[in-house]
C-alpha cells in the first residue's frame, strides 16, 4: 500500500516560475537553500498519523538531512535504486546514522514483474 509520495521541489507557495533550478552558482542564485528532496517531501505529505515502521522506496541513497528525517518519521527500511555519491561525506554520514538507528537499507532487485493499466 502507498502511504505517500514527494519529489524534489520547492514548499508550496515557492513557484518555480520565481526560485532557480540551477545547480551552479552562488547560494542564493541555486536550488540548494530552496529545493526540498523527495525523502522529506514524502515524510513531510503524509497524513495518515504514523510511519513507525514503514518501507521507502527512493531513486539515489538519501543524503544526511533527509536520513534524520527518516529515521526521525520512524520508518525502518529503505530501498534505493543508486548509490552513485556512496563516496561522499553526506551519503557516508547518511549511512552511519541509518545503521546506529536500526534502519535496514538495501538495493532495490528488479523481478521482472510488470504493472498494466487499462484506461
Amino acid at each position: 500500500k502507498i502511504l505517500s509520495m514527494g519529489y524534489n521541489g520547492f514548499p508550496i507557495g515557492c513557484s518555480d516560475d520565481e526560485f532557480p533550478w540551477q545547480r551552479e552558482g552562488g547560494p542564493l542564485e541555486s536550488k540548494y537553500f530552496y529545493s526540498t528532496h523527495s525523502e522529506l517531501n514524502a515524510i513531510l505529505n503524509y497524513r495518515g498519523g504514523s510511519l513507525d515502521g514503514a518501507k521507502m522506496y527512493v531513486t539515489l541513497f538519501p543524503c544526511n538531512e533527509c536520513a534524520k528525517a527518516i529515521i526521525q518519521s520512524g520508518i525502518k527500511t529503505l530501498i534505493y535504486d543508486s548509490d552513485k555519491y556512496a563516496a561522499t561525506p553526506s551519503v557516508i554520514a547518511s549511512k552511519r546514522m541509518l545503521d546506529a538507528a536500526g534502519v535496514e537499507y538495501r538495493r532495490y532487485e528488479p523481478t521482472g514483474r510488470k504493472v498494466e493499466l487499462e484506461l
